[in-house]
């Protein structure tokens, strides 16, 4: 691994880690200071929503200037945005408008840089000699290890921290995360030369070229549903059944069982994701995630939610880093600003709509009927990606192309 992938791999992990310290304790800085818990779903919505948008809008921007250079900004506007909260804190007070105001504000570092970083992915691996699916795999595989100790080194800091010093810690990942990336070459973030008429039309061009393709559309949904289900396990179906078993202290080893299993699954496509068809990958990940979510709808004993957790983040690891694999390959890379864009939107979008059906299901019915409905919702999903025609041939396309010929055409579509 050469300096430009330890760099690449390095801002990664400070700004996940950023983003996950930000996750644990922005909510209860709100409810701290509103007292009120429709305040802090207030402002989730606040802030999904603009950034759904801001994805959109910056895509084509990412597609026309250096993408180093956009990862860089980007990642200093989250820190400007949170380093707004302890210093208005300081001043004036902090009352719920302040919260919606930077969590807009902020809206525009995060998909955006997360795009930013993905798109730049095929010029890291071509410059750091490394296999893409050695680089996803050891991504996935960090991100898991952030995600593990992210929230309880969150909660630790809560702990001896007042208030809300602890966003500048936060701020301080995010800035170090931009620092980081400036370390990589120039060069490397600079975008393929695109014609006029494929700048004028940005969005248009990135959302038809999703849309146009039975393979991104498919993968597009998969991800989508995943996302909307266990976002309507993890933050709402476990907290309930847990506080209403009274042991609450169940849920961070549930979501830390989940998250050893999400580091094997990376670790493992990492070291032999090269060898061996994609579609057995593909196939073995599904049926994990598929055996996984319908142990966790049975809200069983504690020991069969943490293994149904671990099953869910194996196989979460194995077929999500052979995705990220696949959209490197098969997106023309002078759109992948649009692409992912659009994709990650999406995506940002999807925990809403997972947390809105699930709190419904369980506010009428219980959450034992809402784990059974989101279970199922993954189950037909994952019946419908065995048999699904663009998801049969996932090998590597002929040498030459580098990605399907309906995507080289889609890039000069009107």
């Amino acid at each position: 691994m050469n300096r430009t992938s330890s760099a690449y791999l390095a801002s990664y992990v400070l700004s996940l880690l950023g983003n996950s310290i930000a996750g644990v304790a922005l909510p209860l800085i709100v409810l701290q200071s509103t007292g009120s818990a429709l305040a802090a779903g207030a402002v989730a919505v606040a802030s999904a929503v603009p950034a759904a948008l801001a994805g959109l809008v910056m895509g084509m921007v990412i597609d026309r200037i250096n993408r180093r250079t956009a990862s860089v900004l980007t990642d200093l506007i989250s820190a400007l945005s949170v380093a707004a909260l302890p210093v208005v804190d300081s001043t004036v007070g902090l009352a719920l408008g302040w919260f919606v105001l930077f969590a807009v504000v902020g809206s525009f570092g995060d998909v955006p840089g997360l795009t930013a970083r993905e798109a730049m992915l095929p010029a890291i691996t071509r410059a750091g000699g490394m296999s893409v699916e050695r680089l996803l795999g050891l991504r996935e595989s960090l991100g898991a290890v952030v995600l593990l100790l992210g929230p309880a080194a969150a909660g630790a800091m809560i702990a001896v921290i007042d208030g809300t010093a602890i966003l500048w810690v936060t701020a301080a990942t995010s800035t170090a995360a931009a620092l980081v990336t400036m370390t990589i070459p120039h060069g490397v973030g600079a975008t393929a030369v695109s014609s006029p008429r494929t700048g004028r039309m940005g969005f248009r061009n990135g959302w038809h070229t999703l849309t146009r393709s039975p393979f991104l559309l498919a993968t597009t949904a998969l991800s989508a549903v995943l996302v909307l289900v266990l976002s309507g396990f993890q933050a709402l179906v476990l907290p309930v059944h847990f506080t209403v078993v009274a042991r609450p202290e169940l849920l961070g080893l549930v979501l830390s069982a989940l998250a050893l299993g999400l580091l094997t699954g990376g670790g493992v496509y990492a070291a032999a994701g090269s060898r061996g068809r994609r579609r057995t990958w593909f196939l073995a990940g599904l049926a994990l995630t598929v055996a996984g979510f319908a142990a966790m709808a049975s809200l069983a004993a504690p020991w069969v939610l943490l293994a149904a957790a671990a099953v869910v983040g194996l196989g979460n690891g194995l077929f999500g880093s052979l995705i990220g694999v696949l959209m490197v390959e098969r997106i023309p890379e002078g759109m992948q600003g649009r692409v992912l864009s659009t994709q990650n939107a999406i995506l940002t979008l999807a925990p809403a709509l997972g947390l809105g059906g699930a709190a419904i299901l369980t506010e009428t019915t219980g959450a034992g009927t809402a784990a059974i409905a989101l279970a199922a919702v993954w189950i037909t999903t994952g019946v419908v990606a065995f048999w699904a025609r663009p998801l049969r041939d996932l090998e590597r396309q002929p040498s030459g192309s580098g990605r399907p010929r309906s995507l080289e055409a889609e890039e000069v579509a009107p």
